[in-house]
């Protein structure tokens, strides 16, 4: 039997390019500035091959790498067969205009489930819930945004965490400070948001409400506070420190999405994320980029960051129980909701 590698969480996440590691994959995720990995769509094909690569990845190294996905619902949902289809949140926001009690029962248990079903096969996070504001502006948010009232989006989102906590799987708010104004979308264009700070302040009213254990800045420029995107600005990383009172990860967007390319290359984007205030700095979907910083950045280690990273991981894995209550209820409204 192998023994994992001790080595404390460092500040990269990367992918891999199948459903079970390469030799290259080993080598990448046993390097001392990798301390997590990203999982796609391509990565998944059952629930029994997901648990197998799982545990392949979280046995290279002590503490384990954190295995995280992008998993929301609606169109953002990488595993679909062998998994609860779950509905876009906007659909818990048109069920609140019904019934508020419902809606926020229906949250808590679409959370447990998503959890839950993730928990069982070894992923440690899902990048959720979305806090846009719903302003009928962007495609590329659209019926992710669970409402356009940031009050009814912090309540909504808030029983969904706590169903995702009921399954011990942390929180991850998205896309800080708010992605819903901006109508461009940060995979192929840089966005712009014009408005004042005064103006962005519903869009900041669920970061403030809510207590979250990671937020991911958005790929966007808010012209009248920076001239750069958040992920990469000073201002709106000290304003999450010391105006939010924000004390967990902050994740990067994906760095070699073209709403970073502002920064430069690869190394220079990571460097800036950096900087500027991100504790872990995603590298997806450019596999050459990952060797690139590899070879080429060379930061010193932050224990505090480090330490932040680790609080994210789930103690034990969580059996999958098909007749809790709280999870057959999610199944349920998950299949109501996607009708």
């Amino acid at each position: 039997m192998t023994v994992p590698i001790e080595l404390p969480h460092g500040p990269l996440m990367i992918d891999v390019a199948g459903l079970e590691l390469s030799d290259l994959d080993r080598e990448r995720l046993i390097h001392p500035l990798v301390g997590g990995l990203i999982l796609f769509a391509r990565n998944y094909q059952s629930t029994a091959q997901l648990s197998k690569l799982t545990t392949d990845i979280h046995a290279l190294r002590s503490p384990p790498l954190l295995i995280a996905i992008d998993h929301e619902g609606g169109r953002v949902q990488r595993c679909r067969e062998g998994f609860t289809r779950l509905p876009p949140m906007r659909g818990l926001g048109e069920l609140w205009e019904r019934s508020t009690q419902q809606a926020l029962a229906a949250a808590k248990s679409l959370g447990h489930v998503l959890a839950t079903e993730l928990r069982a096969c070894g992923v440690d996070l899902s990048f959720t819930p979305v806090l846009d504001l719903d302003w009928g502006r962007s495609g590329v948010i659209g019926d992710r945004a669970f409402h356009g009232d940031p009050a009814v989006v912090a309540q909504l989102a808030g029983a969904l965490i706590e169903g995702l906590r009921c399954a011990g799987m942390a929180a991850c708010g998205k896309h800080f400070p708010g992605h819903g104004w901006a109508e461009a979308d940060s995979h192929v264009a840089i966005p712009v948001d014009e408005r004042t700070l005064a103006e962005l302040a519903p869009d900041l009213v669920p970061y403030r409400l809510l207590k979250l254990d990671a937020i991911m800045p958005a790929h966007v420029i808010y012209t009248n506070i920076d001239a750069k995107p958040a992920g990469f600005s000073k201002y709106w990383h000290q304003y999450l420190r010391n105006n939010i009172m924000f004390d967990g990860v902050v994740f990067s967007d994906d760095l070699s999405m073209e709403g970073a390319s502002i920064a430069g290359d690869i190394v220079s984007r990571v460097q800036a994320a950096w900087d500027a205030g991100c504790d872990m700095l995603l590298v997806c979907n450019a596999p050459d980029a990952v060797g690139d910083v590899l070879d080429r950045w060379h930061p010193e280690f932050d224990r505090v960051r480090s330490s932040r990273i680790a609080r994210l991981m789930s103690n034990a894995a969580i059996p999958m129980v098909r007749d809790d209550p709280l999870y057959i209820a999610g199944v349920n409204t998950a299949r109501l909701l996607c009708a």
